[in-house]
Order: C-alpha cells, then sequence, then structure tokens
C-alpha cells in the first residue's frame, strides 16, 4: 500500500461560510470494547476485519487514536459534547450525562442535518421521559439501548417501550440505519450514529462467525477467564479459547457490517461525501487481551485501557491513504464537525480540538496536550443526586445483572464546590512527544511515546523540567475540568 505522509493534502483550504453542497453526510461508528490492537491492519495474528482493513488501506488512519476515558459512558459522553467526562459527572459507566450539556446532533441540527442515533447509548435511560435520552440531545430519531446487548437485542424506539429485534446485533442496527436513511431527502445531509453493542461482554456469534475462530492457538483453551454468563446474567469462569472464539465472532460481524453499510452508500451514489468515521469506546478488556503489544488494558490510563482503532474516510475529499502520528481523541469529534458544517462551537470549556487542519496536510502536531482523568467518583456518592430517581432508571432488558436487575440504572450527582481531595485520582497528561502518568497515590512515570509506545521505561528522573512543566499544565486543567463539574458552564 501507498501511504502519504500526513502533510499530503486532502482537503481544500476553507474559508468564509460552507455551502450546503459542501458540508458531508456523517456517520459516527463506534466498537464496544473495541482496542487498538484488535484489527487486521494493527496485525492481530487471529482476528478477520477485511472492512476495516479496506478503509485503512484507503482512507485517513489515526494510529495514535485515544478514548477520552478508559471506560464507556465518559467516552461516549466525550463524542457527543467534546468535553471531558468529569466537566459534567459521567465518572464511570453507570453515571448519566447531565441533561445541561450541548450536543453534537443539536449543533448539527443548526445546519439543517438530520439526525439519528443507532444501539449503544449509555448516557441515561433512552425512555420518553429521560431527560439525557437521544432526543434531548438533538437526535431526531433513535433506536436505542441504555446499555449494551447480544444476538436478537432488545431496543427502544424513540422512547417507546423496548420491543426485541431478532438477528445479528451489528447487522440488525445498520439495517435499520439504512431503512432510515431511505427517508432522507437526496439533497438534504444526515448525521448518523452507530454505535454497536459488540464486542462487549457476553459473546455470542452467529455459526458462521464462530467457524472462522475454529482453530485459535491450543494454549487457549488450557487457560479460563472471568466474565458473564449469557444464562444466567452472573459472572463465571470460562475456558478462554471459546470466550475468544466468541469475541472475535462479534468482531468480524460488526466489521462485516459496517461493509454494508458502506455499499448501500456506493449504490446510492452518496459515498464520496459522506464522513465515516469508526473508533473504539476504551481499550480492549481483560478476557480478550491476549495478543496485545500494548501495556495496560480497559479501565487503565497506560495505552492500552486508552488507545483505541481510529480510521476516517471521506472519498470525496481523501484522495489517498493517509497514517497520522499526531495524538488525536475523542472529544475532537464534536469540533471537527463542527467546523466542517460551518457551526459554531459551544461557548464553554472545550477538550478537542478540531481536526480540519489534519484533513488538510497542516497539522504536523497537535497544540494543546490531551488529558485524561480517573476521578474519585467515591466522593461524589455523599452529594445530592443531579436528577430524580425515576428520571435514571432504565427499561431495556440486558442479559448481564446489574445489582440484582436486569437494566441499567443511572446516577449523576452535585458538586457543590471544589475541595483539596478532589483533584486525586489517577490521571495523565501527554503531548506529541511525552506522556506523564500521575497514580492516585501521587507517584508519576514520563514516557517518551514516540520511541516507547508500550510504555516500557519511565525517563522521568532524566527529564525533570518536561515532567514538572506537563505537571503544572494538568494541575491547570484540573481546575478548569472542576469549575465545570460545579455547574459554573451552566
Amino acid at each position: 500500500m501507498l501511504v502519504a505522509t500526513v502533510s499530503a493534502v486532502l482537503l481544500g483550504t476553507r474559508s468564509g461560510n460552507v455551502s450546503a453542497a459542501d458540508r458531508p453526510n456523517v456517520i459516527l461508528l463506534m466498537g464496544d470494547d473495541h482496542g487498538w490492537d484488535e484489527t487486521g491492519y494493527n496485525g492481530h495474528p487471529h482476528l478477520k476485519t477485511p472492512i476495516l482493513d479496506q478503509m485503512a488501506a484507503t482512507g485517513l488512519r489515526l494510529d495514535r487514536f485515544y478514548a477520552a476515558h478508559p471506560t464507556c459512558s465518559p467516552t461516549r459522553g466525550s463524542v457527543i459534547t467534546g468535553r471531558h467526562p468529569n466537566r459534567y459527572g459521567t465518572f464511570t459507566p453507570n453515571y448519566s450525562i447531565r441533561p445541561e450539556e450541548i450536543g453534537i446532533a443539536s449543533l448539527l441540527k443548526q445546519a439543517n442535518y438530520h439526525t439519528a442515533h443507532f444501539g449503544k447509548w449509555h448516557l441515561g435511560p433512552v425512555k420518553a421521559s429521560s431527560p439525557t435520552n437521544p432526543g434531548a440531545f438533538g437526535f431526531d430519531e433513535w433506536l436505542s439501548h441504555d446499555n449494551f446487548f447480544e444476538l436478537n437485542p432488545w431496543l427502544s424506539h424513540n422512547g417507546g417501550p423496548p420491543e426485541q429485534f431478532q438477528g445479528e446485533s451489528s447487522e440488525l442496527l445498520v439495517d435499520r440505519a439504512i431503512k432510515y436513511l431511505q427517508t432522507v431527502p437526496s439533497d438534504e445531509p444526515f448525521f448518523l450514529v452507530i454505535w454497536y453493542g459488540s464486542p462487549h461482554e457476553p459473546y455470542s456469534g452467529l455459526p458462521e462467525d464462530l467457524a472462522l475462530y475454529d482453530d485459535l492457538p491450543s494454549q487457549y483453551a488450557d487457560q479460563t477467564t472471568r466474565l458473564t454468563s449469557n444464562e444466567t446474567g452472573l459472572p463465571v469462569r470460562r475456558p478462554l479459547g471459546e470466550v475468544l472464539r466468541e469475541r472475535y465472532a462479534e468482531i468480524t460481524a460488526m466489521d462485516r457490517s459496517i461493509g454494508t453499510l458502506r455499499q448501500w452508500l456506493t449504490a446510492n451514489e452518496l459515498r464520496d461525501n459522506t464522513l465515516l468515521w469508526y473508533c473504539g469506546d476504551n481499550g480492549t478488556s481483560g478476557d480478550g487481551i491476549v495478543t496485545s503489544p500494548l501495556r495496560g488494558q480497559k479501565s487503565d490510563l497506560y495505552d492500552g485501557g486508552i488507545r483505541v482503532p481510529g480510521l476516517i474516510e471521506w472519498p470525496a475529499k481523501i484522495s489517498q491513504p493517509t497514517a497520522s502520528q499526531v495524538p488525536s481523541v475523542t472529544t475532537d469529534i464534536l469540533p471537527t464537525l463542527c467546523e466542517l458544517a460551518d457551526v459554531a462551537v459551544p461557548q464553554r470549556p472545550l477538550d478537542g480540538v478540531s481536526l480540519v487542519p489534519l484533513l488538510n496536510g497542516n497539522m504536523k502536531q497537535r497544540n494543546q496536550p490531551i488529558c485524561f482523568w480517573s476521578f474519585d467518583h467515591r466522593r461524589d456518592s455523599q452529594q445530592d443526586p443531579y436528577l430524580p430517581e425515576e428520571a435514571q432508571q432504565g427499561t431495556t432488558p440486558l442479559v448481564k445483572l446489574m445489582r440484582g436487575t436486569a437494566t441499567r440504572n443511572f446516577v449523576n450527582f452535585h458538586h457543590p464546590k471544589i475541595e483539596p481531595g478532589d483533584f486525586g485520582g489517577n490521571c495523565v497528561i501527554m503531548d506529541d512527544r511525552y506522556k506523564l502518568v500521575v497514580s492516585a497515590d501521587g507517584s508519576k512515570q514520563l514516557y517518551e511515546m514516540q520511541t516507547d509506545p508500550n510504555e516500557t521505561e519511565n525517563v522521568l528522573a532524566s527529564q525533570p523540567d518536561i515532567a514538572q512543566s506537563l505537571t503544572d499544565q494538568l494541575q491547570t486543567w484540573q481546575q478548569s475540568v472542576l469549575e465545570s463539574l460545579t455547574g459554573q458552564d451552566y
């Protein structure tokens, strides 16, 4: 494959307002627990991902793309808002977003985009009465689940009672998304979000996909791993080989559904001016991470927990395959799309930057660092609830039991003032070259990411000035985040 340098010109320089004809259609795709290592194009020895591999070979490959958080709900909030999830109290997977946040779908509607969400929401209940459902954040149409789902998923259409749909969940979402796109006038732009339930555990797969992984290495059969039972919804230990077979089958089915979507766009002469952006929501989970060279896994702030596949296709503008080593993150999605649609970003602190200069070939390095923060949310659980309990109760059934119930209920809490202890928790600040890891106990590690992407050699002792500069920037950023958390942005 011929890979151009990042300086290759992919887009023409924009000046003034963007005409309606120049505004791309946009489709955001996100895998659930799909880490950087789990693609063929990144060298996975077993997985079959021909569509993602093709996108990597023809579009823009973001080789240092990051989820804003090492778990799912917080990262999803970052996509919707362009802001770190700690700013609005979405600390972990059972925390909702806050209704006052401004979402990308609402912003794109200002440019007359048709908007729809399909699949995992996980930022609050999807029922009609929820103040944090997809509709509350600008989606005209949604067929969604409060959390994750497997084969034959239960989904809610526009907040109605959950219905069970028959089929492989990734294929089903794309089928329904295509049916929606058939209702959109061909000369009007659309913004589509498809957040898959795959490959999150518990796993299941179609026979033809499972058969692709019948011959995994024998050593996996001799190991066991802990995950949720499809039969009971409770934790169980199973042979690792069986678990990987099912996980990989889910990834392959998800990959195939992306191919179906691309084929439909091509057949309907929409693909050229459709920006298709794929990423994961966090690193590979512990029950699936057997081959990754990266350090850490889901829930960690080492790259194994936050580095994810990042691919952008836009045939009308990205004319040759390009690989970028510029660090980018899910909070960059909102400012990027706003610039492309000529929509003003919200007048409140954002943590992402527009990647349009990267698409233009003019972004050689990032102009501000990326910060990550696993907030000690136990501190907030003593505060007053942000929303009434009923508003936070989910309705879409789950296989996995959550505190004894088969639905996901959410929380969010007021944070009236900043306390000294609020600055705790594991943190990271990363620029183009260096990554500073600050543990909850205050200890620090510094890695040179360009030469040591697997984070094996701590260079803190030899680079004290760099470590101090990054520490100062991190503390300034944390102060800003905590000010947002107290509600100052509203």
